[in-house]
């Protein structure tokens, strides 16, 4: 079961975090800080995988943004790893060659195609294209309701509602 899903930059700074059971704020941040500052101190030819607090955190560098997955100890690494994977390769397809301020500027969306992918700790659907036609079904219902929005307020703005 996957515990948490945390992207972050070289520098250090946290660009999305995805807990996957409950957790107290402060004990998130302080675990995604310890996480944060023991990964970007391994050099770059070790391992992938890290014990920690008893759960295994399984990360991968994808040029300037790490994602980093905590699972089970029991679960297979070399699986995450493809979790991972999947996950950026739906996230290039999705933004068009997805970079840092892709996710910065539309988190929501990196969310929500998360969320489509792992829901509740569990993957949810492994298949990339039935990940993106779900979310782009939901941009284009978002799309058609700020239509909606945009017409309705220039009828009340001329009383004719």
């Amino acid at each position: 079961m996957y515990k948490f899903m945390i992207l972050f930059s070289r520098q250090g700074k946290i660009r999305l975090t995805k807990w996957f059971h409950s957790i107290p704020d402060k004990e998130g941040r302080k675990i995604s800080r310890d996480i944060v500052s023991n990964i970007l101190q391994r050099k770059p030819k070790m391992s992938n995988f890290v014990d920690f607090m008893g759960m295994k955190v399984v990360y991968k560098r994808y040029a300037s943004l790490y994602f980093c997955c905590g699972v089970d100890e029991d679960e297979n690494e070399l699986e995450v790893l493809e979790v991972i994977h999947r996950y950026v390769e739906i996230l290039d397809k999705y933004f068009g060659s997805v970079c840092e301020l892709d996710i910065i500027f539309n988190y929501e969306k990196a969310y929500f195609v998360l969320d489509e992918y792992i829901l509740a700790g569990l993957l949810q659907e492994s298949s990339k294209k039935k990940v993106l036609s779900a979310i782009e079904a939901a941009d284009q219902m978002q799309e058609e309701d700020q239509e909606q929005e945009v017409t309705r307020s220039i009828l009340e703005e001329f009383g004719l509602t």
